[in-house]
């Protein structure tokens, strides 16, 4: 017995010898090759970090991630690991957190012989192994697209790259940019990918495929930047070269949409619905000269120039173009999609200072084709719920603030969240006094009454108006409990009653956005799809990240019932000749503007009252009236055309067939497929 217990001693002994000896070997195999740090901006401002290391494991590459910022209070993380072959080639992949406040992934590929095993949450799918691709998704972490690249130039370069779980990206090299690091001149290689998210990003590469910085935005359509540590000087530069690209991309694209730009244009027997709220005309003529409606009215009488080229509109209905009041124009793609849905004006709700200016310019220069342009600036006070990086935590820095916006054109003052109330009578006042008018949010700490007091002329977003309606909460009450207190509002009682005459005698314009209200409420019990068609047409990166919608929570119902609370304002706000423009707040690209005005007939407008909403309404709230927003001699051409009547049925907006604006005719079908969407 005793030589029995001596003999599986010196086993065991043996045993852990030799899985030290097999620990030691791994590890001599085991190295770290790289790490990396980067700041993460949001709008220019820093928001969070990302980490990463890559090891290099015996004949693979082991990669991890940490990617972590606040956006407005709300923390979003996200980890992801990868592990390849040593030329990149993936074996694993693993992405679980957010890559936006509203966006959650949890996703996994396994790479086998011949298959490729694709996680979303609990459900795996298998397809067969494509020759090339890579993982990756989304644009975030920023280690994945270092890496993406990296694979990218070790097998080919191809034109075009499969990534997985879904979709594919397109890697374009732009040149090379010259920059000063630490007093030192540096060359930076600086490329395009689009695929990843819905539109272009700009990715700049120090020697060694070292990434330095991405230009990009977010899963929330916001401009955002992860700079490595070491280069954070040249933020503003690369923002300004990333513009740039983006410029030249869009005049790229307007050069493949030509549209119909005859000197003289007759629209001829199709239905006129003018936007004036008369009825509507049959058989009408639209005669309009050098970008300008010469004419409008029945056939009958109006005399169609010879020289004019003629559209046979039969069976068709002719509309003002639409206008989106709460736009973030964060990206060149928007400008066909815009136009594609119909809209001929947008007014931007706050945006990085320099892109707007640029793309703004470039389409009233007729350099890049997209919507007309107003735009609001965006102004913001230090706090967790802050945005930007235009303080106006003084009275000097709102005055300042103020008279930038106006020296370059802008229209309107956005005021964000995080603003004072002394501030704001003063960024209210200047504006005043040059002309502006004041828009956006009820800062934290203020209501609305105090706001519109001060001098802000327009309420972006329903909820504000409904905090003036329900009963007082206390500051720390949890969401549940205000959407408890919106829900049980009721609109016949003092209180609402009190908050819409205040509105009515101060004039006051809301824009409710209630279509992202509604998109904020999906869940897999309500899909967008359930609501939103337009989700059907989307490119495939765009799709999976609006339809990405998780089971509905405990508070699904109470929050339905203060969405639909939400319509019933606007529906009495209307009521009661306070004036609602559409917007958006972007939500489904071009889409969720019709969505909009059909929540408003849901509310009790008319049809004709749902499509002044996005006409003749917003033109008076930005005093343009007399410039655009009905179809009248004298005004400028911005028109749509239509299948279908839309006073029978509002959905029938959604059917553009062409659109013309800056005196060209645009086919409708054309702009959506020149940015990836179906028709």
């Amino acid at each position: 017995m005793k030589k029995l217990l001596a003999t599986l001693s010196l086993s065991g002994a043996l045993a852990l010898h030799f899985f030290a000896l097999q620990a030691r070997a791994q590890e001599a195999q085991s190295e770290t090759v790289e790490r990396g740090h980067f700041q993460l901006h949001k709008m220019e401002q820093p928001i969070g970090e990302e980490s990463y290391e890559i090891r290099r494991e015996g004949n693979t590459v082991a990669v991890k991630m940490d990617f972590k910022f606040t956006d407005r209070g709300t923390v979003v993380p996200l980890a992801a690991t990868f592990r390849g072959a040593q030329d990149l080639s993936p074996q694993e992949f693993e992405i679980k957190g957010q890559t936006a406040r509203p966006v959650f992934l949890d996703a996994a590929v396994e790479v086998q012989v011949d298959k490729v095993r694709l996680r979303d949450r609990e459900q795996w799918t298998e397809v067969d192994r494509p020759s090339r691709f890579f993982t990756i998704a989304g644009y975030a972490p920023t280690t994945m697209q270092m890496l993406m690249v990296r694979y990218w130039a070790a097998h080919g370069s191809p034109a075009q790259l499969t990534t997985l779980p879904r979709g594919s990206v397109k890697i374009e090299p732009r040149g090379e940019d010259s920059f000063t690091v630490n007093g030192k001149q540096q060359q930076l290689s600086r490329y395009t990918v689009e695929g990843l998210i819905w539109g272009r990003e700009t990715l700049w590469f120090a020697e060694g495929q070292i990434l330095v910085a991405a230009v990009t935005t977010d899963a929330e359509f916001d401009h955002f930047e992860a700079i490595r540590d070491g280069y954070e000087s040249l933020l503003g530069g690369l923002v300004a070269r990333s513009a740039a690209d983006n410029m030249e991309a869009l005049a790229d694209l307007s050069k493949q949409i030509s549209g119909d730009h005859a000197e003289t244009l007759a629209l001829v027997h199709g239905t006129l619905i003018d936007g004036t709220g008369k009825p509507a005309i049959p058989d009408a003529a639209i005669v309009i000269h050098r970008g300008r409606i010469v004419a409008a009215g029945p056939k009958s009488k109006i005399k169609i120039p010879k020289h004019a080229t003629v559209v046979d509109e039969t069976g068709k209905t002719i509309l003002p173009g639409l206008w989106d009041m709460h736009a973030h124009f964060e990206q060149v793609e928007w400008g066909p999609i815009y136009l594609a849905a119909g809209v001929t004006t947008v007014r931007d709700c706050g945006n990085e200072f320099e892109f707007i200016k640029a793309v703004r310019d470039a389409v009233a220069d007729g350099r890049g084709l997209g919507p007309r342009l107003l735009l609001a600036g965006v102004v913001d006070g230090s706090g967790p719920l802050n945005m930007g990086v235009q303080r106006v935590d003084t009275l000097e820095q709102a005055r300042m603030w103020t008279r930038k916006y106006h020296d370059a054109g802008f229209q309107q003052i956005k005021i964000y969240s995080s603003v004072k109330l002394e501030e704001l009578k003063a960024v209210a006042q200047e504006a005043h006094g040059l002309g502006m008018t004041v828009t956006g949010h009820v800062p934290e700490g203020l209501d609305t009454y105090q706001v519109v007091e001060a001098g802000q002329d327009q309420i972006n977003h329903i909820d504000y108006i409904a905090a003036m309606m329900r009963e007082p909460l206390p500051p720390e009450s949890k969401r549940a409990e205000r959407w408890k207190a919106t829900a049980e509002i009721d609109l016949t009682s003092g209180r609402p009653q009190k908050a819409i005459a205040f509105l009515q005698a101060h004039h006051t314009v809301v824009d409710p956005t209630l279509a992202l209200m509604e998109l904020f409420n999906a869940s897999s019990a309500r899909p967008p799809a359930s609501f939103e068609p337009g989700v059907a047409k989307l490119p495939v990166e765009l799709s999976a990240q609006l339809n990405d919608v998780g089971p509905p929570g405990p508070d699904a119902t109470i929050r339905g019932r203060a969405f639909q609370k939400f319509v019933e304002i606007v529906g009495a706000l209307h009521k009661a000749g306070i004036p609602i423009v559409a917007g958006t707040d972007q939500a489904v690209p071009g889409y969720s503007l019709h969505r909009e005005i059909e929540l408003y007939v849901d509310a009790g407008f008319t049809p004709m009252e749902a499509i002044q909403a996005a006409t003749i309404v917003p033109a008076r709230a930005m005093s343009m009236d007399h410039e655009v927003g009905t179809v009248e001699a004298g005004k400028r051409a911005d028109l749509i055309v239509i299948r279908g009547d839309p006073l029978e049925d509002i959905h029938n907006t959604r059917n553009v067939e062409s659109v013309i604006t800056n005196g060209a005719i645009y086919n409708a079908d054309e702009l959506w497929k020149s940015v990836g969407f179906k028709p």
